[in-house]
Formats: structure tokens, sequence, C-alpha cells
């Protein structure tokens, strides 16, 4: 199983960027997904999940500014981002928990790489 994640990219204070992140390879079905972020000198930090049904949470810090989705036929989720800000700026990470057949035991939560983005001011 792999998530590869793309969008990412170098955008001007207030300015939109739409990151998306696809999960491929032995999958019986995609559970919850989610965006972290980690900023230069800090900790990873958790933007928004999204359960398999839809019912999303967003971090307070991007409430109103950012948007959590999915495409669960193309096992895809993305984070459409807008009014980005300096303190955006960091490597953002897509996770899954994923099942690779019918049994619960087989569930794990996968990582992407991490896609940069940088808000410049």
């Amino acid at each position: 199983v792999q998530l590869q994640a793309s969008g990412g990219g170098l955008v001007q204070v207030g300015g939109s960027l739409r990151l998306s992140c696809a999960a491929s390879g032995n999958i019986f079905s995609v559970y919850s997904m989610s965006w972290y972020r980690q900023a230069p000198g800090k900790l990873r930090d958790l933007v928004a999940t999204i359960s398999k049904g839809g019912d999303t949470r967003h971090a307070d810090s991007v409430k109103s500014r950012f948007t959590i989705s999915r495409d669960n036929a193309k096992n895809t989720v993305y984070l459409q981002m807008d009014a980005l800000e300096p303190e955006d700026t960091a490597v953002y990470y897509c996770t899954a928990e994923i099942a690779r057949d019918i049994s619960a035991r087989s569930i794990r939560t996968y990582w992407g790489k991490g896609t940069l983005v940088t808000v410049s001011s």
C-alpha cells in the first residue's frame, strides 16, 4: 500500500492550494484519512481528518480556511487550502487507515512522504 501526495508548492499570502493524496496497492477498504503538517523546528500536528462516511474535523488554526474532502471511488483525500498565511508553511503529510483484507487485524495506518507548502509574504 502506498500513499502519494501532490499539490504542494510556493504561494503568496492569501493564495490557495489544493493538496491531493491517493492510496494505491492491495486495498480492501479505506477508513479515516487525514492531513498532518510539520513546520521547521516544530512537532507534527493534525490539520484535518475525514471519516469514510464523510464526517470531518479541522484544527482550530485552519477552520474556515481549509477544507478536507475525499473521493472514496478513487481512494483519494484532498485538502483545499485558502487564505494561506506564512504560518501555514510546512511539509504536509497524508495518512489513511487501510484494511488489506476483510479481517480487522489487517488495518494499518499508512503515511505518505509529504509535500512541501511554502507561503511567502
